[in-house]
């Protein structure tokens, strides 16, 4: 079981589109949308968000993601109404990016608070981040060519931060001038990096030498695209 995600928008179409982004990216985890009114107009249903606070928790709780303020007060009163409040928790973050954070970290298996900081995280302009000098000792460096056709791009990136899982190591991803922590989805899509560039690894941690060969792997596999 993974924590579940609730998507609470003005819109069917925006709030399902945001679950197929972010299901790409997190398989195994239960994100259900809950847009619009049962007319087909715009607004959030109490009945809707709480229909699918129920499908998404299957046992470790539930983030709610909004478009709009008045989806947030429709969420927060849906939380409140649940038998136990404390299993489910309204996110103020950015509805794509902060889903997509949150997606992959439920799919890593962190729990609640975990999976809420990460959506809170997307909204702070971390795209693209300064990631300190690893320490140099037992420091693992490889450089490849991305050969998949849309680099390091949504589903990849994700991929790639997934591979993580479990290691004890720090990496960093190098492309041009900018670099990223490879554990962040949205900073390795922010390096922009596309099919025929060079990027760079730097794992550093008991863990380094398995940590890049996971990702060379996965690279050599074109990300399984």
């Amino acid at each position: 079981m993974s924590v579940g995600l609730v998507i609470a928008s003005h819109t069917t179409k925006l709030a399902e589109g945001v679950v197929e982004l972010a299901g790409q990216m997190a398989p195994e985890v239960r994100i259900a949308a809950a847009g619009g009114l049962p007319d087909g107009g715009i607004g959030t249903d109490f009945e809707r968000v709480s229909a699918a606070l129920s499908d998404a928790d299957t046992g470790d709780g539930a983030v709610v993601l909004y478009d709009l303020g008045s989806a947030q007060m429709v969420a927060e009163l849906a939380v409140e109404s649940l038998g136990d409040p404390d299993a489910a928790l309204v996110v103020d973050a950015p509805l794509v990016e902060g889903a997509v954070a949150a997606a992959v970290a439920a799919q890593s298996g962190k729990d609640k608070q975990a999976v809420a900081a990460a959506a809170e995280s997307a909204g702070k302009g971390a795209e693209t981040e300064t990631v300190a000098e690893p320490s140099t000792s037992g420091e693992v460096t490889e450089e490849l060519e991305l050969t998949n056709e849309v680099g390091l791009h949504a589903r990849p990136a994700a991929l790639l931060a997934r591979s993580l899982n479990g290691l004890q190591t720090s990496v960093t991803v190098v492309s041009g001038d900018k670099e990223a922590d490879a554990s962040s989805v949205l900073g390795v899509m922010g390096l922009g990096a596309r099919k025929g560039d060079r990027i760079t690894l730097r794992a550093s941690g008991p863990d380094a030498q398995q940590a890049v060969d996971r990702i060379l792997d996965l690279a050599r596999r074109d990300f399984d695209e």
